[in-house]
């Protein structure tokens, strides 16, 4: 399960838009460039509320691996996969089309790898819906609105 922590934004009914904190991972992440944690605007995501959480709340959200796995697959692989396709296919009808070589390459990669996000943006709607890749709040770390103890766990009256 992969797990990382947030802070509740804003509660509207049963769901809850969640800060991502930057975790110790990201220093040592190969990605940090790229990652909107490190760029200065924060991950926000909506999840259910089925813990209760309220605003200003620590919790822990989590995906299975396995979800995440797929997910990364597909994001990562498949237009790798449909731009060198789309390749070969291009030089396939390069003769056809009476274009060089190269440039229907070029061009039936770049058009494979277009049809390919645009279909994974349309299967991003479908995958929304199935629980099994939907973030889930795991617990609260922390209530905002709980007096500490020392120890820095919250105090029990």
């Amino acid at each position: 399960m992969i797990t990382e922590q947030g802070i509740i934004e804003e509660v509207s009914g049963q769901k809850a838009l969640v800060r991502i904190k930057q975790s110790s991972a990201c220093a040592t992440c190969e990605s940090r460039g790229d990652c909107e944690l490190v760029s200065g605007k924060s991950m926000v995501v909506e999840v259910a509320n089925d813990l209760e959480g309220g605003e200003g709340d620590h919790v822990e959200l989590s995906v299975p691996s396995g979800a995440f796995l797929k997910l990364s697959l597909l994001v990562y692989i498949l237009p790798v996969v449909a731009l060198i396709a789309g390749a070969f296919a291009g030089g396939a009808f390069a003769g056809v089309l009476h274009v060089p070589l190269s440039v229907a390459s070029v061009i039936g990669g770049f058009l494979a790898m277009g049809i390919t996000f645009y279909a994974l943006k349309r299967l991003d709607r479908s995958l929304r819906a199935r629980s099994e890749f939907r973030i889930r709040m795991t617990r609260v770390i922390l209530r905002s609105g709980t007096p500490q103890s020392d120890s820095g766990r919250p105090s029990r009256m």
